[in-house]
C-alpha cells in the first residue's frame, strides 16, 4: 500500500496555495462522483462492455489524481509544520531571553527597590529639578518592568496559539494521510474491476471483432455523408461567388458602353463631350474570395478565435481520443476515431458548442441521429443522438440544446462529437475547454 502511494506521488511539488490545493481536490472530488454515476449505468447491464472498460480506466485515472492531490496536501501541510515549528522555536528563544533579562531586573531590583531606599535616592537631590527626574526615573523603571511583563504575556500567548496551530496541522497531516489510504484502496478495487472487465471482454473476441466491423462501416458512412455536405457547400459557394463577379463584370462593362454612347453624341451634336467619369466605387460585396457572405467570415473569424474555450457539448468524460490509437482490448488492432466520444448519463442534454445554422439533420445506422451545423467555413457534428429538437436551416446560439445522448444495447450512453474546418478533421478536444 504505501508503495502504491509513493508511486503516484509524482515530481516535486510546484508553489500552490491552500486555496488552489482545495480548489482542485474538491473539483476532481466531484469529476469522480460524475464518472461513478456513469459507470454506475453501465454496470447496471451485468455485462462487461467496452463502455464500462472506458469509464473504468477513466476512473482509474480520476482516482490516481486524487491519490496524487493528497500527496501534493501532504508536503504542503509538512512545510506548513516546519514554518510553525521555527516561528515557535523562535518564541520560545524570545522568552527565555525575555524571562532572564527580566529575573536579572527583579534580582538588581531586590537588593536596593525597598520604600526607604527609594526615599533616600530621592531625597538626597542636591536641587529639586534633580528630585524631579530621579521620581520620573523611578516611574519609567517601574513602567519598564510592567512593559516586559506584557510582553512576555504577549509572547507567552503568540507561542501557545502556534502550539495550538501545529497540533491542529498534525491532526490534519493525520487525516489526509488516512485519505490518500483510503483512496489507495478504492484504486486498488477500481484497477481490480478493470482487469475482471478486460478479461471478460477478451472472451468475446469474436463480438468485439463484429462490433468494430459495425462501427468502422458507420464512421466511413458519416464521414462519406459529411465530405458530401461539404463539397456540396463549397460548390454552392464558388457559385455565389462567380455569380457575384460576373455581376460586377456586367455593371463595369454597361457602364463604360453607356460613358462611351454619350460621348459619341456629344461629339455628333458638335458639343463639348463630358468628362469621363472616375469608376463608381465597388459596393461592398455580399460574397467574397471563397464564397462565403461577410456574416459567415465573421462568424467563422470568431469560432477560429474561440479555440481551447468552446463548451462541452455534453457533460461527461472522453472515453475515446482523436485520432489512431490501440483498440482497448483487441490486440495488434488499430483504432481511427473521426472526432471524440464523450461518455455521459442516459438521455443527458447535448448543446451546440457555438453559433451557427443546422446544416444537416439525418439518420444513420449505427449512430442513430447526426446533426452538422456549419459556423462559416467550420462545422461541429454531433452524433449518436436518441433525439434532435432543431431542424435543417435553424439558426442555433452557443449552449443551445439541439437533442439527447442516446443509450446502446451494452447500457453506455455516448456522443461522438467532431470538429471540421472544410474537408479537414481537426482535434476536438484542441477546441473544448479544458477540464
Amino acid at each position: 500500500m504505501l508503495l502504491l502511494i509513493l508511486g503516484h506521488a509524482g515530481a516535486v511539488l510546484a508553489q500552490k496555495t491552500r486555496q488552489q490545493l482545495e480548489l482542485e481536490k474538491r473539483q476532481n472530488s466531484e469529476k469522480i462522483k460524475g464518472i461513478q454515476r456513469i459507470l454506475n449505468e453501465t454496470a447496471s447491464q451485468k455485462k462487461a462492455s467496452v463502455g464500462q472498460l472506458q469509464a473504468l480506466k477513466q476512473q482509474v485515472t480520476t482516482q490516481k489524481k486524487q491519490i496524487d492531490l493528497l500527496s501534493d496536501d501532504l508536503r504542503l501541510l509538512d512545510g506548513e509544520l516546519k514554518s510553525l515549528e521555527k516561528a515557535r522555536r523562535e518564541l520560545a528563544n524570545d522568552l527565555a531571553k525575555l524571562k532572564k533579562e527580566y529575573g536579572q531586573m527583579i534580582y538588581e531590583a531586590s537588593k536596593r527597590n525597598t520604600y526607604l531606599s527609594q526615599l533616600v535616592f530621592l531625597f538626597s537631590a542636591s536641587t529639586f529639578n534633580q528630585l524631579v527626574l530621579r521620581y520620573k526615573y523611578l516611574q519609567q523603571y517601574t513602567e519598564a518592568r510592567q512593559g516586559q511583563v506584557r510582553q512576555m504575556e504577549e509572547v507567552q500567548r503568540q507561542l501557545t496559539a502556534k502550539t495550538q496551530r501545529i497540533t491542529a496541522k498534525q491532526q490534519q497531516q493525520k487525516t489526509v494521510l488516512a485519505a490518500q489510504v483510503g483512496e489507495a484502496k478504492k484504486l486498488e478495487v477500481l484497477q481490480s474491476k478493470q482487469d475482471e472487465v478486460v478479461k471478460a471482454l477478451s472472451q468475446k473476441e469474436s463480438e468485439l471483432r463484429a462490433e468494430l466491423v459495425a462501427n468502422r462501416r458507420a464512421a466511413a458512412t458519416l464521414e462519406a455523408n459529411l465530405r458530401r455536405l461539404i463539397e456540396k457547400e463549397m460548390r454552392e459557394r464558388a457559385e455565389r461567388e462567380r455569380r457575384e463577379r460576373l455581376a460586377r463584370e456586367k455593371a463595369e462593362r454597361e457602364r463604360l458602353a453607356r460613358e462611351k454612347a454619350e460621348r459619341e453624341k456629344a461629339i455628333a451634336a458638335g458639343e463639348t463631350p463630358p468628362p469621363v467619369e472616375k469608376p463608381a466605387e465597388r459596393p461592398a460585396e455580399t460574397v467574397n474570395a471563397g464564397g462565403m457572405t461577410d456574416e459567415e467570415v465573421t462568424l467563422a473569424s470568431s469560432f477560429k478565435a474561440s479555440q481551447a474555450r468552446l463548451p462541452w457539448p455534453a457533460k461527461g468524460f472522453v472515453s475515446d481520443h482523436f485520432g489512431r490509437k490501440e483498440h482497448p482490448v483487441l490486440r495488434g488492432v488499430i483504432i481511427d476515431n473521426l472526432g471524440i466520444d464523450i461518455q455521459t448519463g442516459a438521455n443527458e442534454g447535448v448543446h451546440s458548442v457555438y453559433d451557427g445554422t443546422v446544416l444537416d439533420v439525418t439518420n444513420m445506422p449505427g449512430l442513430s441521429n447526426v446533426v452538422a451545423i456549419q459556423h462559416g467555413d467550420y462545422m461541429t457534428v454531433y452524433a449518436k443522438l436518441k433525439s434532435v429538437s432543431v431542424k435543417t436551416g435553424q439558426k442555433v446560439k452557443a449552449r443551445e440544446t439541439i437533442g439527447t445522448v442516446a443509450t446502446d444495447s451494452d447500457g453506455t450512453s455516448s456522443l461522438q462529437f467532431q470538429v471540421w474546418k472544410n474537408t479537414t478533421r481537426l482535434n476536438p478536444e484542441l477546441w473544448l475547454l479544458r477540464r
